[in-house]
């Protein structure tokens, strides 16, 4: 290897893109070795051990092509008896075909402006109403997303910046092969002679169009077809210009020619494996590490290790339920197959959509209003496909395969570093954090194995669960929380349940009852009702006190706090010795959400910003409040913000030691207002919520020592899951739960101590009821739980947002009209 190409690759290596010219250079390189080694590391310095594919349906609108390009058997000319064009019901039978199959992605294949050359094209079009090939695909395609769900991805061929812009109201992405930037190709004798449209000035002006308009795009170069290395490299190099300029590229695809039966190229060779892995590593070094580089597994069956090793880190499409059309002698590998192929590379195979990750995590810039709620609908966190159909909340089976024991084998080094590094308390960076919370395959089994040994470690074998009663006290509030289906105000009545605001003889009753149930503590939380002060907030403390004085009064959020105090025109400080002196026991820490104000200005713009609940929870530590920590995920947030969100937490812990517990909460999305407006995700995966669980227990170690898991989103099966995966405790009883329910969750609004513990001792663990601050429980509460006799009727009252609450203890009934429940 010449030094100058070796110095090239090394730069390379550490992140330094070749200029133009150097990249040049490139095409005399024959040391396969030093280009993959180099392709490879930058291959999982951008993507890991994932390599990607999608799970697609094949959709021939048209066969019928202008171009006449020497190695195609897709296209073909009219045939008497033949449509030109498949009818919307035919496109349709296929669409719900691959969606039965578990498919994402409908790929729409198509000949090139078969109207300019064809008259039967341009009557059938006339027939159909339609006035060119692009109009008639605008239609299909929203045909197929309006009534399968599948997400369109369309390949017409050279486009107009119109017909650009009408396939991104009903496609999630849109692409051209440029194939070969050489115009010598079309030449007589050359594969591209008499096709307009294999132009690559034309091609690279619709890739141009389309990054002017934010459109996800693929492209990509077909090798064998007689072009040289060298031009190879120019056609890299015209598309990483393009993407530089708009950052709309979102995968390479590296192709190989083959040679087919009655085309021009019938005795032409094909290019070996060689020449595919050289393409593919130069491509990779040539783009960097981030760029998906993608080579169709069925036209290399038996060599995927090799390609792999080449740098590339995405299959494509592989459909269960169609050909590939333009290769058909090729049939595609069985999923199970790619899977253990893949895996037997060193790698973890994970479905994605027809739009690549980092396009779904910037859904507003790339995608069309009308796509963008259908695009996540079907994402994960990290923008891969949504593998598992499980949601927090949803009374359904959790997905196969977590109740087996966690693997230890074919962990990568740098996940058992950062756990090593977790286990001896030491602090992980931003990065470290991220790196597990997108853990997948033996990654995965191994941070939820580590995080149950640490669990172990530090709170042995016993599940604690506390006997409580959620006190709702109203649900009228004038924030307007994009997740929050249950604050009510005078523009939210559409969505479950009616306003309402307790009287506080009803609160005292509720807390009595309870009392006589066994419980030893009353969790109150609210909306923020225009009528209440700091003085509503004190009544509600001294109401529960005065009527049960050993009840534990958990209650008011840093919101409530803040709200409090604002209202009686004191310090946060002084309005929190208030509470205390008025019965306040401990805070539970919601209205944190995701301590990000990237995150908090799209769901809760109005609320409490981050340094503003870390404030409130580090004077309530101060005066000798202790609370929970808590986080709400799944929702427009990605890991990076988890990984802030815990950092702030550990900071926090680490200034005060003022939390009890770290509590995840998934988010239930059913009603909540921004997931009915198209813009949230539906919840976290079954993968995300277990891993919540089990990397908080690690980034927090040693500082907070005990997880919670809320049975209430993860239901009794995803709970003892979590007692594998970190958790030492299932919170609260909950006789009255409200929230979750508002926001269409199914477990139900209590778990009796019964049924807890049945729940803890299957999973092999010893169970024990504790106190709010994990002290022992008297002998007379804990028998007073078991066997408690139903619930009363709960009676709820009206709100009235007229005149301020009665700040005293006693309730004025009669003023309102009250309905039982």
């Amino acid at each position: 290897m010449p030094p100058l190409t070796r110095q090239i690759l090394h730069a390379a290596r550490d992140g330094e893109r070749p200029e133009a010219a150097d990249a040049r250079l490139l095409a005399a390189e024959t040391d396969l070795t030093a280009l993959t080694e180099v392709a490879a590391t930058l291959r999982d310095r951008g993507h890991g051990r994932v390599v990607s594919y999608s799970r697609k349906v094949f959709i021939p609108l048209t066969k019928l092509c202008r171009d006449v390009c020497g190695y195609c058997t897709f296209a073909r000319p009219p045939r008497r008896g033949e449509r030109a064009y498949l009818t919307l019901d035919e496109v349709l039978a296929i669409a719900r075909a691959g969606a039965a199959a578990g498919c994402r992605e409908a790929l729409f294949t198509l000949g090139d402006k078969p109207e300019l050359r064809y008259v039967a094209a341009r009557r059938e079009l006339a027939a159909l109403g339609h006035p060119n090939t692009i109009s008639y695909l605008v239609a299909a395609a929203g045909a197929v997303l309006r009534e399968t769900g599948l997400l369109p991805h369309a390949n017409p061929g050279v486009m107009t910046a119109e017909g650009i812009a009408a396939l991104r109201s009903v496609s999630v992405s849109q692409g051209i092969m440029l194939e070969s930037a050489s115009e010598r190709l079309l030449a007589p004798g050359m594969p591209h002679h008499g096709s307009p449209d294999k132009e690559p000035r034309a091609r690279i002006e619709t890739i141009r169009l389309a990054g002017e308009q934010r459109v996800p795009f693929t492209s990509g170069i077909l090798i064998g077809i007689g072009e040289t290395r060298a031009e190879r490299i120019e056609a890299l190099l015209a598309l990483r210009e393009l993407h530089d300029r708009y950052g709309h590229i979102q995968e390479i695809i590296v192709q190989p020619f083959r040679a087919k039966p009655g085309t021009r190229m019938a005795d032409a060779p094909e290019p070996d494996l060689d020449d595919l892995r050289w393409t593919i590593a130069v491509a990779r070094v040539l783009f960097g590490a981030e760029m998906n580089i993608q080579a169709p597994p069925n036209l290399e069956p038996d060599d995927y290790a090799v390609l792999v090793g080449a740098g590339l880190n995405d299959w494509g499409g592989v459909s269960p339920v169609t050909p590939d059309h333009v290769n058909p002698e090729a049939p595609w590998p069985h999923l199970d197959e790619l899977r253990e192929r893949t895996e037997a590379a060193g790698k973890t195979l994970v479905e994605r959509l027809a739009i690549y990750p980092v396009y779904v995590r910037d859904a507003p810039r790339w995608l069309d209003d009308a796509v963008r709620a259908d695009v996540l609908r079907a994402a994960d966190s990290d923008g891969f496909a949504r593998a598992e159909p499980w949601s927090p909340g949803v009374s359904a089976p959790i997905p196969p395969g977590y109740a087996r024991p966690w693997s230890a084998e074919g962990v990568a080094d740098d996940v058992r570093d950062i756990v090593a590094r977790a286990r001896r308390g030491l602090e992980l960076g931003e990065a470290d954090i991220v790196r597990l919370f997108v853990a997948r395959g033996p990654d995965f089994d191994h941070v939820c194995r580590a995080a149950d040994e640490l669990r172990g470690e530090t709170r042995g074998d016993t599940v604690t669960y506390v006997v409580n009663r959620n006190i709702n006290y109203t649900n009228v509030c004038y924030f307007r929380c994009q997740f929050c289906a249950f604050s009510k105000g005078r523009l939210s009545e559409d969505l479950r349940g009616m306003p309402y605001d307790l009287e506080l003889s009803e609160i005292a009753r509720r807390a009595e009852e309870a009392w006589q149930r066994g419980a030893t503590e009353v969790c109150m939380q609210g909306g923020i009702h225009p009528a209440y002060t700091g003085e509503t907030y004190l009544a509600i403390c001294r109401v529960v006190k005065a009527a049960v004085p050993d009840m534990h009064v958990h209650a008011f959020s840093p919101l409530e706090v803040t709200q409090g105090a604002a209202t009686l025109g004191i310090p946060v400080r002084d309005f929190l010795v208030e509470l205390r002196r008025a019965g306040l026991g401990t805070l539970p820490g919601t209205a944190a959400e995701i301590l990000d104000d990237e995150v908090r200005a799209v769901i809760c713009p109005d609320k409490l910003s981050t340094s503003e609940w870390l404030a409130v929870m580090r004077t309530a530590h101060e005066v000798g409040l202790r609370s929970t920590c808590t986080i709400m995920f799944g929702h427009v947030d990605a890991p990076i913000h988890w990984a802030r969100h815990l950092l702030r937490l550990r900071a926090l812990q680490h200034e005060t030691g003022g939390f009890t517990e770290f509590v995840p909460l998934p988010f239930v999305h059913m009603e909540a207002p921004m997931y009915r407006k198209g813009r949230a995700r539906r919840g976290p995966t079954f993968r995300e919520a277990v891993l919540m669980h089990a990397v908080g227990r690690l980034a927090l170690h040693p500082l907070i020592t005990s997880v919670q898991a809320s049975w209430v989103k993860l239901g009794s099966d995803g709970a003892s899951v979590s007692l594998r995966a970190g958790v030492n405790d299932l919170g609260g009883t909950l006789m009255n739960e409200s929230i979750t329910r508002a926001a269409g969750g199914e477990f139900g609004q209590e778990m009796p101590p019964e049924q807890m513990e049945r729940l803890i001792a299957s999973a092999g663990r010893s169970p024990r009821q504790r106190t709010t601050l994990y002290g022992d429980v008297p002998e007379e509460r804990r028998r007073a739980s078991f066997a408690a006799p139903p619930l009363a009727p709960v009676v709820v009252t009206p709100p009235r947002y007229d005149r301020a609450r009665p700040a005293g203890r006693g309730a004025r009934a009669a003023e309102r009209s009250a309905s039982t429940i």
